[in-house]
């Protein structure tokens, strides 16, 4: 079990698939062509063996349009979080009191996304694949789009009012135990993990940064004074997210 992909939410696409291009060394990104149902356009871009995803509304109503008027603009939108037997996990949660808001399954990849009334912060979604190294939501050829200057996302970070009760909803959903000897709640799973803190930015609750792997800072620095970022030490702030390169 762990974190395999991250989803931001864009007001404009354009920009900011530019900033992340040129900060992350990509040069091409898987679109999904099924996405346009949902009212959104978006790009899945590779970081070693997980993915970020941006996605953008190109229709009223959609959920995603309804979280940037909320938050007041962009940023964070789902932890996707892959584990080995979504039978099971479903089975389980079915004897919580954690809804379901949609779920798929199309044989060799199959996943749902619980409420984010009751796993607050982020669209949560468990998701299992078949084979488990493949990853269908970046296309069967996203080992050809690798990420030069970064590796793997190996952490999210969720603000909220109260960050314990949050981080206990997340326990719930994922089965995992808060880890008691970390500085704030957190959530850790066999490679990644979540981290929950204090809403201090007048956002409200939600994911505020992730945590990615990087091989090349210099050039991830250089392109975020190209594209005039805001950053803080290893921290460049991109959709509306603090994106914490480690």
């Amino acid at each position: 079990m762990r974190i395999r992909q991250i989803a931001l939410v864009a007001e404009e696409l354009a920009p900011v698939q530019s900033a992340l291009f040129d900060m992350l060394g990509l040069d091409d990104a898987y679109v999904d062509p099924k996405i346009s149902k949902f009212g959104l356009q978006n790009i899945v871009m590779t970081l070693g063996d997980t993915f970020l995803e941006v996605v953008c509304p190109i229709e009223a109503g959609t959920t995603a349009g309804r979280l940037l008027e909320r938050r007041g603009g962009d940023g964070g939108y789902m932890v996707i979080v892959q584990i080995d037997d979504l039978a099971v996990e479903k089975e389980r949660l079915a004897g919580t009191d954690i809804r379901t808001v949609w779920e798929a399954d199309i044989g060799h990849a199959r996943a749902v996304h619980l409420h984010p009334k009751d796993v607050p912060g982020a669209i949560a979604s468990l998701d299992e694949m078949t084979p488990p190294e493949a990853w269908y939501w970046a296309g069967t050829d996203w080992d050809t789009r690798t990420a030069k200057n970064a590796g793997r996302i190996c952490a999210a970070e969720v603000q909220s009012d109260d960050p314990l009760a949050t981080a206990e909803r997340w326990a719930l959903a994922y089965n995992r135990p808060i880890d008691d000897n970390a500085e704030v709640p957190t959530l850790r799973f066999d490679t990644t993990e979540v981290r929950f803190v204090a809403a201090e930015d007048g956002r409200g609750t939600g994911l505020r940064a992730i945590d990615i792997e990087t091989t090349d800072k210099d050039a991830v620095f250089a392109a975020a004074q190209r594209h005039g970022l805001e950053q803080d030490g290893n921290t460049v702030i991109v959709c509306g997210t603090a994106i914490n390169f480690v």
